[in-house]
């Protein structure tokens, strides 16, 4: 009988230590297709963001801003409008910090104000039941995207970064976010025709939940 697999070897797959981005590899990237002046407004959002989040860490114990930014680069290496770079900067400042959606309008315009407020509304789904929780995540999805598609893909930009970095989280709670990235967020890359994404959630999400299964089938 084989033993059992030790965390640590359960999320050898996982980059506990990705690359560390910078506000000029963001702006590197997004000077290849976006105006000089659209590229600007982007490090003025991450400055916003940066102080938005002073003080806010990871469970990793890395700075909170390394997350804004991560998902910010995944939204400019699928080239989207600057607009929606600035949102997945800027999307969890309603939500965890004392700025409002009348500060971002202020600050950023109200197009990107709507898209964090968007990404917000989502964020605080709560359900009663697993099954409930599938309809209404995608009710609620599907809603917004009929106002905004790039709400739901900063979203899951968003959750794309949290399922690469999920080493530091406890193993139920590791276990709960890759279920619901399977059963919610796979589907609906699925859909919206982001293939490599889809991808790499279902892998990612599979490790977690079938360590073994993912060794032999990679092996």
């Amino acid at each position: 009988m084989s033993a059992r697999p030790s965390v640590a070897s359960e999320l050898d797959f996982i980059q506990e230590s990705e690359p560390k981005l910078t506000i000029d590899d963001l702006c590197f990237a997004t000077a290849n297709y976006l105006e000089p002046e659209q590229v600007e407004l982007i490090r003025r959002a991450y400055s916003f963001a940066e102080n938005s989040h002073e003080g806010q860490t990871r469970r990793s114990g890395e700075r909170y801003i390394t997350h804004p930014l991560a998902v910010a680069h995944v939204l400019a290496m699928m080239h989207m409008d600057y607009e929606c770079i600035m949102a997945g900067l800027l999307h969890d400042v309603i939500e965890d910090t004392d700025f409002s959606r009348d500060d971002l309008s202020a600050g950023f315009g109200e197009e990107v104000a709507e898209l964090v407020e968007g990404v917000t509304k989502l964020a605080k789904a709560t359900f009663k039941t697993r099954e409930h929780a599938q309809a209404e995540n995608l009710r609620k999805m599907l809603l917004a995207m009929s106002r905004d598609i790039r709400v739901i893909i900063v979203k899951l930009a968003d959750r794309l970064h949290n399922m690469r970095t999920l080493g530091h989280l406890r193993p139920a709670k590791r276990r709960r976010i890759a279920v619901e990235t399977l059963d919610i967020y796979v589907p609906i890359a699925q859909r919206l025709g982001m293939n490599l994404m889809r991808c790499e959630l279902e892998d990612l999400g599979f490790h977690v939940l079938h360590p073994l299964r993912y060794r032999v089938l990679a092996d």
